[in-house]
């Protein structure tokens, strides 16, 4: 067995590049994008959500350019690769009207062959993120997903990720993780659980060393960076986080994906729509004062955008949208193609959707025919929930759990307790975003339709590219976003 390397240091938090390229899943900022990114000096970063799935997916196409099996033949424990290849790997690739093989359900109580795949698939996105260059690379996680979280960010740090970022909740116990694992200790994740009126608490435990054998590789810690979007919640992981918080990504809820929920007006109706308003908005001066480097997040895709984050004391910001659609990004090109076209065309429509995540968060959602968002195409979907990144826990007893999810069957998720009205308008992402990148399930020859998410600001669509054509590259974003902003 070859012998494992030792993990690198990471740069500082105050010296990370000013752009940083927003972390949007499921594998829509992938490993391609996120090289690009940094080998043009900016922070490219991979989305970690759903990496196990995607790692499997991949590998029962075939993997046709060779990448993955590239990364997994470097990675350190030679067996724990092989047994995923033996899992999942199909030669030129399964037939297109072919199910994909499920990889295990996350659940409380680990299964040894799933934590070896969200390792490995997070290891593999990392590694092809960083090869053949020197420039840092991020991993985003979603704090609303708990259950992959502990062994996908081990998997990271083993690949050398310089930065981990973490938005959707309050990420609170994860600096405390990152210190933990770097020693290669035990970590002990208290879960969020529902229906829990006894609050009963619920630890998931995870020791490295269980799978994992000597020698082992010395690891160095990421930078954490919380992504925000009020001054009080930045304030509150400097005081409550379990560790060192090393910045912010301050996101304003024009930027695509999960967007926090509105804070609700004074003296609002109680079935008033909500809405977004001057509540919503950080004070960027509290927030510079807490000694940390930020970036800014949503609607910041300009030179002039760029220049006012520096005037109000940010590092830099944050891009989501401008990358989303480039040429290397995860995105399938037919769907990419179709939502530039509209933009140029004018009618495009993006739309806050209040309803229909079943974290119930707000999420942005293109208005797109064949999609999820389009009411007639969903109807005609069964409702289903075979991949549970976004289920519930809720409380069984003192030491067990359920599962349910709002998107699932409504009958199912009555019969766990769940709420009459729970399951209304919500839609399944968890399949809906992995059709959007080409790993979309198909069941009885009929695919998954996907879900397309955006930003509200498209202003740089036409500095990236010039009369009617679609196609730019992530070079072409930092070259604009990087030039003299107009006086």
């Amino acid at each position: 067995m070859s012998q494992p390397t030792t993990v690198g240091s990471v740069t500082p938090a105050e010296r990370l590049p000013r752009i940083i390229q927003g972390g949007m899943g499921a594998a829509v900022s992938d490993w391609r994008l996120a090289n690009v990114v940094a080998r043009h000096g900016q922070l490219g970063v991979v989305s970690g959500t759903a990496l196990d799935s995607v790692l499997a997916r991949r590998l029962q196409l075939g993997d046709p350019c060779g990448a993955i099996r590239r990364a997994l033949s470097r990675f350190p424990w030679p067996d724990m690769a092989q047994r995923i290849l033996d899992a999942f790997f199909v030669p030129d690739g399964k037939p297109a009207d072919a199910p994909f093989k499920l990889a295990p359900l996350p659940k409380k109580t680990w299964r040894a062959s799933l934590v070896e795949l969200m390792v490995v698939g997070n290891w593999v996105e990392v590694f092809l993120a960083k090869e053949g260059h020197t420039g840092p690379v991020g991993i985003n996680y979603l704090e609303k997903i708990q259950l992959p979280t502990v062994p996908s960010i081990l998997g990271a740090m083993l690949a050398g990720v310089e930065v981990v970022l973490m938005g959707a909740g309050i990420p609170l116990a994860i600096p405390g993780v990152l210190d933990a694992l770097s020693r290669w200790e035990t970590v002990e994740l208290n879960l969020t659980v529902e229906q829990n009126p006894n609050r009963y608490s619920y630890l998931q435990r995870f020791d490295p060393r269980e799978y994992f054998p000597d020698p082992l590789p010395a690891l160095t810690r990421p930078n954490f960076l919380a992504i925000v979007a009020s001054d009080t919640l930045a304030r509150t992981m400097v005081k409550r986080a379990s560790g060192a918080v090393d910045g912010f990504v301050v996101e304003h809820h024009s930027a695509g994906g999960h967007n926090a929920p509105p804070r609700r007006v004074r003296g609002a109706e109680s079935d008033a729509p909500p809405r977004y308003g001057e509540r919503d908005l950080p004070a960027l001066d509290v927030i510079a004062d807490l000694g940390r480097p930020f970036w800014l997040a949503g609607s910041t895709a300009s030179p002039e955008q760029f220049a006012h984050a520096r005037a109000v004391g940010a590092r830099g910001i944050q891009v989501g949208t401008a990358f989303a659609f480039a040429r290397e990004s995860g995105i399938l090109p037919d769907i990419k193609h179709r939502v530039l076209r509209a933009q140029k065309a004018g009618t495009l429509r993006i739309r806050t959707d209040f309803e229909s995540s079943p974290t119930g968060f707000p999420f942005k959602v293109v208005e797109f025919e064949g999609s999820v968002s389009d009411n007639v195409t969903y109807a005609e979907r069964a409702r289903l929930c075979d991949l549970g990144y976004l289920r519930q826990l809720y409380a069984k007893s003192e030491s067990s759990v359920g599962y349910r999810c709002p998107s699932e069957p409504e009958k199912a998720f009555l019969a766990k307790g769940g709420a009459p009205d729970g399951t209304v308008g919500k839609r399944c992402l968890c399949n809906g975003l992995l059709a959007t990148v080409g790993l979309g399930q198909t069941r009885d020859g009929i695919s998954e339709p996907p879900i397309i998410t955006s930003g509200d600001d498209w202003s740089f669509l036409s500095h990236v590219t010039r009369g009617d054509e679609i196609d730019y590259g992530a070079a072409d974003v930092i070259a604009y976003l990087t030039q003299p902003a107009a006086a």
